[in-house]
């Protein structure tokens, strides 16, 4: 059993993909832009999965900085999706030989020496949901009747 599980509902909104998303006590709109068909009424569902490794990095970041005494007073994270395909891709799992990049560019505000940003840059690495993206994940998928 997972420790400390979230539990987010997802189901079908207005339009071809919008989709109303529950998470504890909030609730919000995912979708796709209007150039793939969506409303554009909310983060697609990859704006969604950079802005969970973005706030975990920062969230991170900024737990370690404030634990440690390091004056880091802001941090800001631009992320990217992309996906490369490459011609001898030993560790690809899928047949085309894809490989999903996340490109993450971090900058750190605050009166910081040379040693600190290198250790922040080094926590970054480290939050839980960066963690959990470069491990091999099993989904579960079951169908449930009403």
């Amino acid at each position: 059993m997972a420790t400390n599980p979230s539990l987010v509902s997802v189901e079908t909104g207005a339009g071809k993909f919008q989709q109303t998303v529950r998470v504890g006590k909030h609730v919000f709109l995912a979708d796709e832009p209007e150039s793939f068909g969506g409303t554009d009424s909310g983060p697609s569902p990859y704006d969604l999965l950079l802005a969970a490794l973005g706030t975990c990095t920062s969230m991170t970041m900024k737990m370690y900085a404030d634990r440690k005494g390091i004056p880091l007073e802001a941090v800001h994270i631009v992320l990217e999706h992309s996906r490369d395909h490459v011609e001898d891709c030993r560790s690809c799992n899928n047949e085309d030989n894809r490989i999903d990049v996340i490109d993450r560019s971090i900058i750190l505000q605050g009166d910081l020496s040379e040693e600190q940003r290198r250790k922040l840059l080094e926590i970054a690495e480290k939050c839980p949901v960066h963690r959990t993206l470069e491990n091999r994940i099993d989904i579960h998928t079951t169908e449930v009747r009403d």
